[in-house]
């Protein structure tokens, strides 16, 4: 996702080209029952509309407030039918998609949802193609129709295999055609969708939603309604109100540190329970190979050689992440370990010293790490500053840390002025496309001025069309194998997934799975 905040391990989507059938009880909303739940986040919610929403935040309110034709159900990562009674691909090309509608489907409003409004939502998407919206996902789709109110077809452009999962995602969100604007983003702060919630207000320190009496589809609700509360990257003030009673759930920006101090008030009584979850989400150092400096391969190598990936998760982040040696994380079909095989899994000064040598690198080289915690992370500034001394300490660098706001953050990588910066990544949809072609097929979201003709070319085009995903780990490892020999990234670890409960809250563990789904309607409260 458009480098989604930071802060579950996924496995392979098998099967995408079979039909989907309905058969996860397709008429179980209305309204919930039980108290309602505060929910307290340091990420922002950046978008309600969901053509401009690509943020882990937006894509928390998509998910609960919109419907997709499919959705990814508790606990799994293949996806089933949601606002679609069955979907299916109707070529041995998988590049015609078909969809037809459930029953009795309306928005919050009361408006009928119909294919109308499918196509609606995915024609306005594309239209609209917002810089900071998840339009970069269907580069494949050519045209939506709609042969009657209950049907809609998808033709791709080429072959993509993954495409049920993409429309699975928050990216699939279904918006009303009354109520939105063909060629222009909602500004209103509002939403309206056909999802187990609706969007009763939205401001800067809160949302508030309640059950969506309309809804029809998979989820069944457990609670009244959930207002979640927005702490603006400030971990201290999340922290404190969870002990304070003042929220039931805290979820995404926590610091390590807060939560082994919260899970030690588990163990004394306080009323707090901290819950664990899987992640594939990552993080990656980038590097713009325009640069002068960053640009050298002998300076990238030298970094690779030299990076301690167990020290920064253990010292910065209290082991509540796993180093990451591969492109494609733990747990996702294709996974290996190239930067590990390559560069080893403990520093080397003397292979660093060697490749600015090769290089003809001389003298210390003077490096500026840049960082932007608010968007990747309370600890990314300190993980950074150790970054810098690891390199420092080899006497080969002269590095230091400078961080900058987001917007900012953006700006300055599109202009080229960062040689050496953060990004992360909270996958859209649980399948190794999603680690690769956002990065390194055309237009990617990195910025950093990196192409590489075998991978997106042939690549990338050919492991999409493969229906059987397990048949691509050799391609998978091809593009591994090429990135960790020219280090356009390097990766540097894998997340896992928290959320901290008072005791009385309960299903958290459904909201925590490797689908990155956060469902509002599984949490209860006493």
């Amino acid at each position: 996702m458009n480098t989604r905040n930071q802060w579950p391990v996924l496995s392979v989507v098998t099967g995408l080209a079979a039909g989907l059938l309905a058969g996860c009880g397709a008429d179980t909303g209305g309204a919930g029952a039980g108290s309602s739940v505060v929910m307290g986040m340091s990420d922002d919610v950046l978008a309600t509309d969901p053509a401009a929403g690509y943020d882990p935040g937006s894509w928390l309110l998509f998910n609960n407030v919109f419907q997709s034709l499919l959705s990814f159900p508790k606990g799994g990562t293949e996806p089933e039918p949601e606002a679609a009674k069955e979907c299916a691909f109707t070529d041995t090309g998988t590049t015609v998609y078909r969809c037809t509608l459930n029953d009795g489907l309306k928005f919050s409003n009361g408006d009928v949802l119909t294919s109308k409004d499918v196509k609606f939502s995915f024609d306005r998407l594309l239209k609209i193609n917002d810089d900071t919206g998840p339009a970069i996902m269907f580069p494949m789709l050519d045209e939506v129709t709609t042969p009657d109110a209950k049907t809609v077809v998808f033709r791709l452009k080429y072959a993509d295999a993954t495409f049920p999962s993409k429309i699975a995602s928050g990216a699939g969100s279904i918006v009303d055609h009354r109520q939105y604007s063909a060629d222009g983003l909602r500004t209103d702060g509002g939403a309206v969708g056909s999802g187990p919630y609706k969007l009763d207000s939205f401001d800067k320190d809160q949302a508030v939603f309640s059950v969506n009496d309309n809804y029809r589809g998979a989820a069944e609700v457990h609670n009244s309604g959930v207002t979640l509360k927005f702490f603006h990257g400030d971990r201290s003030a999340l922290k404190n109100a969870l002990l304070a009673d003042r929220v039931d759930v805290a979820y995404r920006g926590l610091a390590a540190d807060d939560i082994a101090d919260l899970d030690n008030a588990t163990s004394t009584g306080k009323g707090i329970e901290v819950i664990e979850g899987a992640s594939a989400e990552v993080q990656h150092l980038v590097f713009n190979m325009d640069d002068p400096v960053a640009g050298k391969l002998g300076v990238r190598k030298a970094i690779a050689y030299l990076l301690d990936r167990e020290a920064l998760v253990g010292d910065v982040y209290e082991h509540t992440a796993t180093p990451l040696y591969s492109i494609i994380p733990a747990g996702v079909t294709g996974h290996d370990t190239a930067f590990f095989d390559t560069y080893g899994g403990r520093p080397s000064e003397s292979k660093a010293r060697a490749a600015l040598r090769e290089e003809g690198v001389s003298g210390k080289v003077k490096l500026t790490l840049w960082s932007t915690p608010s968007r990747y992370g309370p600890a990314t500034d300190d993980e950074f500053r150790a970054i810098a001394r690891q390199l420092n300490a080899s006497g080969l660098f002269d590095a230091t840390v400078r961080s900058v706001g987001f917007d900012q953050y953006e700006k300055d990588i599109a202009e080229g002025r960062y040689g050496v910066y953060v990004k992360g990544w909270v996958p859209d949809y649980p399948d190794p496309d999603n680690f690769t072609a956002p990065f390194f097929g055309k237009g990617n979201v990195l910025g950093n001025n990196y192409t590489n003709s075998t991978i997106t070319s042939q690549l990338i085009p050919r492991t999409a069309a493969e229906s059987d995903r397990s048949s691509t780990d050799s391609d998978y490892a091809r593009v591994q194998s090429i990135v960790a020999d020219q280090i356009p990234v390097i990766p540097v670890w894998q997340a896992k997934q928290y959320a901290v409960v008072r005791d009385d809250v309960y299903g958290l563990e459904y909201c925590l799975d490797a689908s990155t789904v956060f469902r509002f309607w599984e949490i209860s409260k006493d």
